[in-house]
C-alpha cells in the first residue's frame, strides 16, 4: 500500500516569487506556509493544507497551471499525486 499523502511532494512548484502580496505567484503560498507543509503531519493536516491551497488558487485563476506542474513534479519525483485523492473524494473528473 502507498502512502500517498505521507509521500506527498511540497505544492511549491519552485517559482518562488513572492510578488502577490506575500504569496508566491506560482503556488500561492507564504513564506511560512512553506515551512509549516514540512512540518505537517498525518493526512488530515496535508489534506486540509491542499484544499485551502486549492480554494485559493481557484479564487486566484491560478488552478489550472498549478495543477499541471504540481502533476509533473510528482511524476518526476516519482510519487502518487495527491490530486488524484482529493479529485475522487470530491467526485471530480481529474483535469489535466
Amino acid at each position: 500500500m502507498v502512502k500517498t499523502w505521507a509521500k506527498a511532494p511540497s505544492p511549491c512548484i519552485d517559482v518562488c516569487k513572492f510578488r502577490d502580496a506575500g504569496r508566491c505567484i506560482g503556488c500561492s503560498m507564504t513564506k511560512e506556509e512553506k515551512k509549516r507543509f514540512k512540518r505537517l503531519d498525518g493526512k488530515a493536516e496535508k489534506r486540509a493544507f491542499f484544499l485551502v491551497l486549492i480554494e485559493r488558487l481557484e479564487e486566484r485563476g491560478r488552478l489550472d497551471y498549478w495543477t499541471r506542474m504540481y502533476r509533473r513534479r510528482c511524476e518526476r519525483k516519482e510519487r502518487p499525486c495527491v490530486l488524484d485523492k482529493i479529485d475522487a473524494g470530491m467526485g471530480r473528473k481529474e483535469a489535466a
